[in-house]
């Protein structure tokens, strides 16, 4: 049976809250799931890959069960699809106070959804940034190659919790769904052809393993899929480091 699945708290420290904004199942019969995510911090909010258009309606209203939508004051993407950036038209006119945070290298493309961004755009540098949400800060990691040219992760340093993108996908039998990874070695045989195929090759892996190893990650929260949360986030983070082969060392 498809069910609606309400938001979930996956961090919080007194203020502040790192929140999985919920799921409609029936949403893939439209295309395939995503998992959206706010954070909350001393009455200013952040949206983490809101999403393409047929999901704007559900994400809207459960950001709206829980902060004022003008407190919306960042929006933050790791690429450029469509199941990520669809819904920019909707949010733009949504979230009034709200800055999108994107990677240079795809700030020219975004007319192409018939949309006006003006000075609402901030670029996002090849290296990363820090992004300040009410007193707290998230960082956007680099993770180019990984699934993009330009591509972005962000971490929350207080929470340890690391959003992935893409990395971290997996493809469910039908009627399967968890938002929790309870048995890691079941799971990661829906992980592994996407992984294998939409990482560009190993070297965009070991790349990005520099740049995170020494962060501390109790939690990954991927864009599609489940979240990985202690053990489990360990053992994503090692099989994923383990992979010897993808992408352009297969063809």
């Amino acid at each position: 049976m498809l069910q609606v699945h309400k938001p979930y708290v996956l961090g919080e420290d007194g203020d502040h809250k790192f929140v999985w904004l919920g799921l409609d199942e029936s949403e893939h019969e439209k295309g395939i799931l995503t998992n959206q995510y706010l954070i909350m911090d001393k009455g200013e909010s952040a949206l983490i890959d809101p999403g393409g258009y047929f999901v704007f309606e559900r994400v809207f209203n459960n950001v709206q069960s829980m902060v004022d939508p003008e407190k919306i004051t960042k929006i933050m993407y790791s690429h450029q699809d469509p199941d990520v950036i669809g819904s920019l038209n909707l949010l733009l006119d949504m979230f009034p106070n709200a800055k999108f945070y994107v990677s240079y290298l795809w700030e020219r493309f975004i007319p192409h959804l018939g949309v006006s961004v003006n000075d609402r755009i901030v670029d996002i540098p090849d290296e990363g940034m820090d992004i300040k949400v009410g007193e707290s800060i998230l960082r956007a990691v680099p993770a180019h190659f990984m699934h993009s040219p330009g591509n972005f992760h962000y971490y929350d340093p207080r929470l340890k919790i690391y959003f992935s993108g893409d990395i971290g996908a997996a493809i469910y039998p039908k009627g399967t769904w968890y938002l929790i990874v309870d048995d890691f070695e079941t799971h990661r045989n829906f992980m592994e052809p996407f992984h294998r195929r939409y990482i560009a090759s190993r070297k965009a892996i070991d790349l990005w393993k520099k740049t995170i190893e020494n962060l501390e990650i109790d939690v990954v929260a991927p864009q599609h899929g489940s979240v990985f949360i202690g053990d489990n986030a360990k053992k994503f983070l090692e099989w994923l480091w383990s992979l010897d082969k993808v992408g352009l060392d297969l063809m």
